[in-house]
């Protein structure tokens, strides 16, 4: 599995320096949602099936409001055809082709270490309580809590909790603040 996960990490770095040096923004897009959906698997093969679920829905979306923006915003199309005419003759845009064959081997690895991803997982509905076992089983004499939820959130997971709202206080403060500066504009 880490040699699988080590392919990713490289795909993904490959992809976030491609993203840095695109000569247009659709392209730079691609590269960054191949980055995203990289994680999604990465996250699969390190069986947290919830962050991938979450990490391809934020990705989708993302990507979708991100590629509407650039097809939008810009109106030039690219001046370079498929097919190059050399004295009557079509031939084949190498650059065209080259990217067409990119994207194949990128599509086929992306589905290939999917598949393997999901094969990992454990069967629909049975129960993997790696972790969750030492929580029921401990969790009440550890915390002295009546409610395990509450023990696991602020005893065991207290750190984590604490980054979550860290997190989410941070961004409400970051939506005030514009919604603010906005406001004050108008007026």
């Amino acid at each position: 599995m880490e040699l699988i996960i080590s392919v990713i990490i490289v795909f993904m770095i490959i992809g976030a320096i491609y993203a840095l040096h695109a000569k247009d923004l659709l392209s730079a897009l691609i590269s960054c949602g191949i980055v995203g959906y990289s994680l999604v698997i990465c996250f699969l093969l390190l069986k947290a099936p919830d962050l991938a679920i979450v990490q391809i829905v934020v990705e989708t979306i993302t990507l979708v409001i991100m590629v509407a923006v650039v097809l939008d915003s810009t109106r030039k199309e690219l001046k370079e055809k498929k097919t190059l005419n050399v004295e009557g003759v079509s031939f084949i845009n190498i650059r065209f082709l080259i990217s067409l064959m990119a994207f194949v081997v990128f599509a086929g690895l992306f589905l290939y270490f999917f598949h393997e991803a999901i094969e990992q997982l454990a069967p629909f509905g049975e129960d993997t309580t790696r972790m969750a076992t030492t929580y029921i089983k401990n969790g009440t004499e550890d915390t002295g809590s009546a409610n395990l939820v509450t023990g696991i959130l602020f005893d065991y997971r207290g750190y984590d909790t604490f980054g979550e709202a860290t997190i989410l206080f941070t961004a409400v403060i970051g939506v005030m603040t514009i919604l603010r500066l906005k406001g004050k504009k108008g007026k």
